[in-house]
């Protein structure tokens, strides 16, 4: 991705003083003199602080440490998204840009207490050792996590492929504390996934949001009505844990389910703001939609949960967004740094901001974990009319076999079917889709 290079300049000077005369006769020029002076004894304190550690502080100290240092304590200051990167961490971040990268596999966010775990991203080391959205990652190997900034933490999770690192997390829901090993692994993130739910059903998974995400996804769901022999009947839209990405694919991704209709806005302080309407083509040609969202979608993937909820063009199931509602702006420096700043904030369609809020699903269904009951041998076989002897035949002609069935198009993959006989939210997407099928059929 092409981060467009942007310099900002900033002088500070000092103005001569102004004679009493001409200050009663300008009274805009008293006031800029009152700021100028304001920053003036700003600077001077700033200067006094500097000057002192640099006298009595107990261990030397450089002006680049001090400058650096300050320059983090501005900008974290300001909200959890706002840093300040060195030369090794601006270079670390742009790695991420790529899709592949050294890592554990989570995104995160900075909180009280610790790093925040946003989500874990699906099939990394991380999300197969059991990380779930809403951690709070306390220590990292031996060093709290307490007083770290995003940076800092991402620094020391990172390493060589192979190599193992220690977590201590807090797991609020349940109530304790836990300490995790997990190894780094080169991430490779697979934008778009899909399967076939069931004959006519399409399960479309966005991990994150990508370059040419939103063309994958049109062109996978291409290939699943071609399976389905033309036909589908509605499609679960995946975006639980995603944590957002590219905003132009969220926006096409949006589009691609909409005719008309507003997708998302951002207003900034500075007056540079902008807006987003779909340009038409219902991908799915007005079929049933069901979007899935949970604590870990956050950003573009509430963007489009916010659209499509906002134009009544799909149900969203699951539980609450994660709510991470504004815009970063990356602003490289001469020197090779760069700094992060947070710029505006989304609203979706409706004029509702997403900011540390979220997005409500219209149907709420959490997440349970079940216990799949293997079968018995002492368990006796349930009885049927089937099983009763000299029972009738149904009239129907020949019971169609098994691999009959099997030879039935747009069937789901293995995978799918035992993850639907684990994933509840995602049991109930498929079964609102059905009803409203049949709805459909005898209205």
């Amino acid at each position: 991705m092409a981060i467009k290079t942007t310099r900002w300049i900033v002088s500070i000077g000092t103005c001569a003083a102004l004679t009493l005369a001409w200050v009663s006769w300008q009274p805009q020029a008293s006031m800029h003199q009152a700021y100028a002076a304001t920053d003036y004894a700003e600077m001077k304190k700033f200067s006094d602080v500097m000057n002192a550690v640099r006298r009595y502080y107990v261990e030397e100290t450089t002006d680049q440490e001090l400058f650096e240092g300050a320059l983090k304590g501005m900008l974290e200051n300001l909200d959890p998204h706002s840093s300040y990167m060195d030369k090794d961490m601006f270079g670390k971040m742009m790695e991420d840009t790529s899709g592949e990268f050294g890592g554990l596999g989570i995104e995160i966010s900075k909180a009280d207490g610790g790093i925040l775990v946003v989500t874990p991203i699906e099939d990394t080391p991380a999300e197969r050792v059991g990380i779930e959205a809403g951690d709070l990652i306390i220590k990292i190997g031996d060093v709290v996590a307490r007083d770290m900034n995003i940076m800092e933490s991402v620094k020391l999770m990172r390493g060589k492929p192979g190599t193992d690192i220690k977590l201590t997390v807090f797991r609020e829901n349940e109530s304790r504390t836990f300490n995790v090993s997990i190894t780094r692994a080169i991430i490779q993130v697979a934008s778009v996934k899909t399967d076939i739910l069931a004959p006519g059903y399409a399960y479309l998974r966005v991990t994150q949001f990508q370059e040419h995400s939103a063309e994958q996804l049109e062109e996978k769901l291409a290939a699943i009505r071609k399976q389905s022999g033309g036909k589908i009947y509605g499609a679960v839209l995946d975006l639980r844990n995603n944590p957002g990405g590219l905003l132009d694919q969220a926006v096409a991704i949006s589009d691609l389910f909409l005719n008309d209709g507003g997708i998302v806005s951002t207003k900034s302080r500075s007056g540079k703001n902008m807006s987003f309407s779909a340009k038409g083509g219902d991908v799915l040609q007005g079929e049933p939609l069901v979007v899935l969202i949970n604590g870990g979608s956050a950003s573009a993937s509430e963007i489009v949960a916010g659209a499509l909820q906002d134009n009544q063009r799909a149900v969203l199931m699951g539980t609450r967004s994660f709510g991470k509602g504004s815009v970063q702006r990356i602003i490289p420096l001469s020197d090779g740094s760069a700094f992060k700043l947070t710029t505006s904030l989304y609203y979706t369609p409706s004029g509702r901001s997403i900011q540390a809020t979220g997005i409500d699903p219209d149907v709420e269904v959490k997440a349970v974990r079940l216990k799949i009951e293997e079968d018995s041998a002492d368990r006796p076989e349930r009885v049927t009319e089937a099983n009763m002897k000299g029972h009738l035949a149904n009239g129907n002609g020949k019971n169609k076999t098994k691999k009959e069935e099997e030879a039935l198009p747009g069937q789901p993959s293995d995978k799918m079917v035992e993850r639907l006989t684990k994933d509840v939210q995602l049991q109930r997407a498929l079964d609102l889709l059905q009803g409203l099928h049949v709805l459909k059929k005898i209205s």
